[in-house]
């Protein structure tokens, strides 16, 4: 008899688990503006959920709202069921990470660590033992303990701040965006190390970010947001892959969208590129959306499903593969793929995909 999946099973215990954060018609109005507008979302225990959208979406202030910051003009939030609208930051079992790390720079890094707990009273000897605790969980060297904390690198304080942010010992951290300053190497070994940490803290970790990419890479679930509201919230692979409309697909990544209107004969007919498509769907109108990765250029004698001539307008290494931009009429398309094409820009081609491998939205 065959052993249940321990993926599965771990899926289905954070599915079950009951929502340790609950918003419910949550909005925040600056004015007769809604910065956040009727915002519902339930968080789970343990999750790691990041909520993207473009500038000005209300990503900050929604996390503002949760760590205390801000009070909504209506709505509730609910921690373990219990409202928390009116209640101050320094009586919320959260912490949040701030973009500016906020350290005190006269401070050593053990200093810095174990500030809150000073503040709590605790005796020297074991917030010291605490403090040196969470450098370890940090990969920072105990060494760095007496260090002036203006002494670390960009990364290292980003570590700093983060182990005082675990120091409180609090129930949800919220991060406002703590990699953006960093450099590209830099962010891509924090992004893993925060979801190592992330998964031995067992903590809830709220998190906003404009990067898609450490969304992709960290996140258990994303939330988008778009002029105030939640927009779609799922899996990584489901928002990539599954959008529930053009707003998300484009914000996920890139995308070649092609407008169509159904004819006759059942086929759709593009709007903006010549062409008539197959598409799985009832739908009499709406949008074809095809990722690059699922473009193909043909080969002669190579079919797809559907196709449109082209031609080469550039190319672009991306290292372990390649990006080309055609030109069809007006539009530019793009493609990726592994192998190189040894043609130059203006030569035809024609390009491809199956139904199988596009998205059908209707707005």
């Amino acid at each position: 008899m065959s052993q249940p999946d321990p993926g599965l099973i771990e899926a289905a215990r954070v599915a079950s688990a009951a929502p340790i954060l609950r918003l419910a018609a949550v909005t925040k109005r600056f004015g007769p503006q809604a910065a956040v507008d009727a915002f519902d979302l339930d968080v789970r225990d343990g999750e790691f959920l990041t909520v993207v959208g473009p500038s000005g979406c209300g990503k900050t202030t929604l996390l503002r709202m949760l760590a205390g910051l801000e009070t909504p003009t209506s709505g509730e939030i609910r921690l373990r069921g219990h409202v928390i609208n009116e209640l101050p930051p320094n009586r919320r079992p959260t912490c949040l990470v701030f973009q500016s790390l906020a350290l005190f720079p006269h401070k050593t890094v053990g200093d810095n660590i174990a500030f809150p707990l000073k503040m709590r009273g605790v005796d020297r000897a074991s917030r010291e033992a605490r403090a040196r605790a969470l450098m370890a969980m940090m990969r920072l060297p105990d060494g760095y303990f007496s260090r002036n904390v203006m002494r670390c690198s960009g990364g290292e304080r980003q570590r700093v701040a983060l182990a005082r942010a675990f120091a409180y010992d609090p129930e949800i951290l919220f991060f406002d965006e703590p990699l953006s300053a960093l450099d590209y190497k830099l962010k891509k070994t924090l992004e893993k190390e925060l979801k190592d940490i992330h998964k031995e803290a067992g903590k809830t970790f709220i998190y906003i970010t404009h990067s898609l990419e450490e969304a992709m890479v960290m996140s258990d679930r994303i939330a988008v947001m778009r002029d105030g509201k939640l927009v779609q919230i799922g899996g990584p692979d489901a928002i990539y892959s599954r959008p529930r409309n053009r707003f998300v697909a484009e914000f996920m990544g890139e995308v070649n969208v092609f407008p169509v209107r159904r004819s006759s004969d059942g086929l759709f007919e593009g709007q903006d590129v010549v062409g008539r498509f197959r598409a799985s769907t009832r739908a009499d109108e709406g949008f074809i959306i095809v990722r690059p990765e699922f473009l193909r250029l043909l080969s002669v004698g190579e079919h797809a499903e559907n196709a449109i001539p082209s031609e080469l307008y550039n190319s672009y290494s991306l290292g372990s593969r390649q990006q080309y931009r055609l030109r069809a009429g007006e539009k530019l398309l793009v493609v990726e793929q592994s192998r190189a094409l040894q043609l130059p820009p203006g030569s035809p081609v024609v390009v491809g995909w199956d139904s199988a491998d596009a998205i059908f939205v209707e707005d």
